[in-house]
């Protein structure tokens, strides 16, 4: 199956290993049911037939969610797909996509349609690269895109050149780090607005994460994001 149950009403569906600037990165994304059934769809990736079969077996899709604007790139198959689903991203994606109808830009507060079964934080101290954090509550999982990057050996060495693999473990977007890419922390010149994002996210009562390039963590998640942010200071 495309389509796997990581906790009650989270799914995760795995997708194709993409290249991004010459760099191997496999796709990633979750799937949440609301309390009116619908589906939340962080993230999509390519869709497929088969995909859109697993998906409608779970229920409708109503949101479709990029967190960042790198994470746009299947969003125009799913809106084709599902021309009522309503399209949701930070302002950068917005501004990026404007082929696309999103609703209003997404930021430190959740809109009503699921802010009863998420909520989400809005880091914003870069000018290159803004990101959406969700926090499922019920099962306490934090949802990232590219702020945190956790690569296993096994995957570095199959997908990656040895330099490659040396930048990564330089850059601490391995298992045992998490680290978001070195080229993105750099630009987060407002460490003040950093902090605070970074705050809010540590307020949740968080058990598990997912990310969407590399090793989910299904357990330890505050001591994992303690780790992967330290960077802030």
């Amino acid at each position: 199956m495309m389509v796997a149950q990581f906790a009650e009403d989270l799914w995760i569906a795995e997708g194709e290993i993409v290249n991004f600037y010459g760099f191997a990165y496999p796709t990633r994304s979750v799937i949440v049911r609301l309390a009116d059934g619908s589906l939340w769809v962080w993230s999509p990736i390519r869709l497929t037939g088969d995909l859109k079969d697993e998906v409608l077996k779970l229920g409708q899709p109503a949101h479709f969610v990029s967190p960042n604007k790198i994470h746009h790139l299947f969003l125009s198959a799913w809106h084709k797909a599902f021309p009522e689903a309503k399209l949701w991203g930070p302002r950068s994606t917005v501004g990026k996509r404007i082929d696309l109808p999103f609703e209003t830009p997404l930021g430190d507060e959740p809109p009503l349609q699921w802010a009863d079964r998420l909520d989400q934080v809005w880091f914003n101290g870069s000018p290159i690269l803004d990101e959406v954090v969700f926090f499922h509550r019920t099962t306490r999982t934090v949802i990232l895109a590219d702020l945190s990057e956790n690569f296993s050996d096994c995957f570095l060495n199959e997908n990656r050149k040895p330099w490659q693999r040396w930048i990564a473990k330089r850059w601490g977007i391995v298992e045992g780090r998490g680290y978001a890419p070195l080229e993105w922390r750099l630009t987060f010149f407002d460490r003040k607005a950093t902090r605070r994002a970074r705050d809010k996210m540590m307020a949740w009562d968080v058990e598990r994460v997912i990310m969407a390039h590399g090793e989910i963590q299904d357990a330890g998640g505050r001591r994992f994001l303690e780790k992967a942010f330290e960077w802030v200071g």
